[in-house]
């Protein structure tokens, strides 16, 4: 059977504002929910970049917020181009279709590698590091029958079922999502792994500065990358508490298939897979098991989205009239460390919407707001 690219879409950042977007995301308290927010209140990221100061003060922040200079972003996209990577824009034709539909998307995406591989549908295969030989065996047998039927199959390096995963779709195309800079991979003994899948036919994603080494907090950002890639995530083996079922938890946030493959309840790796079917992940003893499911998934149709781009302000820039008092404090009043849906907190202040979340707004570029899945915020009460 063979699948369906994506047909390309998307408008082309220019360098400005690729050197724009790059200072924004990697300014203090910008994650990629912020960065949108900023971009659609402010329209361009020169113009959130010139309010962040303003905002961090208005949100009650007694510190200056750090500002990313040009320089610096220059710095970071020439150390892009020197490593034979390049910065992909959340709107651009070469940005992977189905992360660019998740919530809260990198708005840039560092890629090394074959970028066609971005229009093909996606399979994550993941599980355990410590993988038995049968694991590993299986992992690498779906990962060469859903290659071979026009799938890249993206996973996240790691040792174990990872490592089998990528292996074995080198030929037909492999995604790597990286938890640390492109140039800091890991685990060190996946190192040749990893520059045959960037010299090869494979791709490197990450959405972390260069020279940036991987933390234990980076590993579900990078789970967030092969759940929102993919169309179904294959879990292979799992134990009750592992990053595998971080991903899995995601990719059924995200609206993917979720396949599990059974495993004996007496083998702990098997404990979180036994757990997903039981929650009603579908049961995966075959490749067929896989292909057919995503099948009526793989077309063209799924990969429609809307294109992003920044608005070109032909005449003038939109204005920013900053809350009142009175309403800042009602809006911050309704706030507590319970998340609560935005909407929520526009009935009950009673305040426009536009007013409550540029407030919002403000309170996150301060490092006071805090989110939550499915568009919730919170607030700190140690203030």
């Amino acid at each position: 059977m063979e699948t369906v690219g994506a047909r390309r879409t998307g408008i082309a950042l220019t360098d400005r504002q690729r050197i724009a977007w790059l200072r924004l995301i990697r300014s203090d308290n910008v994650g990629p929910a912020t960065f949108r927010d900023l971009i659609n209140h402010f329209g361009t990221a020169e113009t959130a970049i010139a309010m962040l100061p303003e905002l961090s003060r208005r949100g009650g922040s007694t510190r200056a917020i750090r500002v990313a200079s040009e320089a610096e972003a220059e710095a970071e996209l020439e150390t892009a181009h020197r490593y034979g990577a390049r910065f992909l824009g959340i709107g651009e034709p070469d940005y992977p279709p189905a992360l660019r539909q998740i919530e809260a998307a990198p708005p840039l995406l560092a890629a090394k590698g074959n970028l066609s591989l971005t229009s093909l549908p996606a399979v994550g295969i993941v599980g355990s590091r410590n993988a038995s030989i049968s694991g590993a065996k299986f992992a690498a047998m779906i990962a060469r029958d859903t290659g071979r039927a026009g799938y890249a199959v993206v996973s996240g390096l790691a040792r174990g079922i990872d490592a089998a995963a990528h292996q074995a779709s080198l030929e037909t195309g492999t995604i790597a999502a990286m938890a640390g800079g492109l140039d800091q991979p890991y685990p060190p003994e996946n190192l040749p792994l990893y520059a045959e899948i960037c010299e090869g036919r494979g791709l490197a994603i990450s959405e972390m500065p260069f020279g940036w080494e991987a933390r234990a907090r980076d590993f579900p950002r990078r789970n967030r990358l092969i759940a929102g890639t993919a169309l179904g995530l294959v879990v292979v083996e799992a134990a009750s508490r592992s990053g595998s079922l971080i991903t899995a938890r995601l990719a059924g946030e995200f609206g993917r298939l979720v396949f599990a493959v059974p495993g004996s309840p007496l083998d702990p790796r098997c404990q979180g897979t036994n757990g997903l079917l039981k929650e009603g992940a579908i049961v995966t003893t075959s490749s067929d098991d896989v292909l057919e499911a995503l099948k009526p998934i793989s077309g063209t149709e799924f990969f429609t989205t809307q294109q992003v781009e920044e608005p070109s302000w032909d005449e003038e820039k939109p204005i920013d009239v900053p809350p009142g008092d009175r309403e800042r404090t009602i809006i911050v009043d309704a706030l507590g460390p319970s998340p609560v849906d935005i909407d929520d907190i526009i009935r009950h202040t009673g305040i426009a919407a536009a007013t409550v979340y540029l407030v919002l707004l403000e309170l996150d570029i301060a490092g006071r707001l805090h989110r939550h899945p499915g568009g919730l915020v919170s607030i700190s009460m140690t203030e």
